[in-house]
């Protein structure tokens, strides 16, 4: 049995190696993942592109906005003369926000104390306007804080009242890079692996080598091994390109188990593989093949909560994410490398991929052995 599986294997490593082609594509892609996603998918706001209309033209004023200029996230691309210049701005894109300091606004500082501004924000992308939103917030609360201090001649922090000391686990500076990387590890653990083990037994089927295969002695369950195999080798070995990426170049911390990763990743492996086997039984191309694999990539992707918090949606949708396999491998993922915790954390994962994986391998092998009968 051993030799007739490794006699297929062997044969489909030479597919892969004849192809140098495909096996570049392999590898390569994760990096542009990596590089799109870990610099161009993020919701940190840095230098965000800000007019200022300045009203009062005081010393106060420019307190302000010297304020908002010293911060890391604003920019100061251009003063403006009017309400209407500055609305053009935003409506054009050359601005995404607009900090408009009235007439008296010195005034009312000195005198009371307390003046207003406003901060006109495009609200197009809500994720940019939300983070724009709480640091524009956070500038003005820091103004605050020294003119109390300026004021009273005391320390705020020896005032009267509560004192919020916030502490973030896991990510202290709340990186979405540090969010978005393990999730591409569960991305390509599915989408490469579906996608090849497909290809790889619709390709012996419209070169008609299928039949010839069957009439030598390899059982289908040797042929479907012997051709996944390889498959199973090179997406672990992209595994430890994303995370040699990830953290030389990206930063991204390790804090569990790299080979309790891996463990785990080859359980969900068993579900990615079945899902291949199923498509390569209903395909009859590999154009066909790489169509639905990019068809059960993309609900796998959302519904796992790859790019959003699935506690942020509704409960129907919250419900059929429970049916995506890719939703527990990331969780596994991120706990493992973000938060370093062991199976104990993570047993109620770790069960729902002991279910998925032979239930979708029995219906796969099922099928591919009906479709070769």
């Amino acid at each position: 049995m051993l030799k007739r599986l490794w006699a297929i294997t062997h044969k489909e490593f030479l597919h892969i190696i004849r192809d140098p082609r495909t096996l570049g594509i392999i590898f390569l892609m994760p990096i542009v993942q990596l590089t799109l996603l870990g610099y161009a998918a993020t919701t940190d706001i840095e230098y965000l592109p800000i007019a200022v209309l300045d009203w009062d033209r005081t010393a106060q004023s420019r307190g302000l906005v010297e304020a908002f200029r010293a911060s890391a996230y604003f920019r100061l691309a251009r003063a403006a003369e009017s309400e209407a210049q500055l609305a053009g701005w935003i409506e054009g894109g050359q601005v995404r926000a607009g900090l408009i300091v009235p007439a008296g606004f010195g005034r009312d500082l000195l005198k009371t104390g307390r003046a207003q501004v406003a901060f006109v924000i495009d609200g197009s992308d809500p994720a940019v306007a939300t983070a724009a939103y709480q640091a524009a917030l956070g500038v003005g609360q820091a103004q605050s804080v020294q003119l109390i201090e300026t004021r009273l001649g005391v320390s705020a922090a020896s005032a009267p009242g509560i004192d919020v000391r916030p502490r973030v686990w896991y990510n202290p500076e709340m990186k979405s890079t540090n969010f978005m990387i393990p999730g591409i590890i569960g991305m390509v653990l599915q989408f490469f692996t579906t996608l090849f083990t497909s290809l790889a037994i619709v390709r012996e089927r419209e070169q008609n080598t299928i039949e010839q295969l069957l009439v030598t002695p390899i059982r289908s369950i040797e042929l479907v091994v012997g051709k996944t195999l390889p498959y199973v080798v090179v997406a672990f070995l992209v595994v430890l390109e994303v995370l040699a990426i990830g953290v030389w170049w990206f930063g991204v911390p390790i804090r569990g188990s790299v080979p309790l990763l891996l463990t785990l990743s080859a359980l969900f492996l068993v579900t990615s593989l079945g899902i291949g086997i199923l498509i390569s039984t209903v395909s009859k191309s590999q154009q066909e093949a790489m169509f639905l694999t990019f068809l059960t990539a993309f609900p796998s992707i959302f519904l796992g909560g790859f790019f959003f918090p699935i506690d942020a949606w509704p409960w129907w949708l919250q419900a059929i994410s429970y049916a995506v396999p890719m939703r527990y491998l990331l969780i596994i993922i991120r706990g493992i490398i973000l938060k370093g915790v062991g199976l104990p954390a993570l047993w109620e994962q770790v069960a729902a991929l002991c279910i998925f994986g032979p239930l979708v391998l029995t219906l796969a092998s099922v099928r591919f052995a009906k479709r070769l009968e």
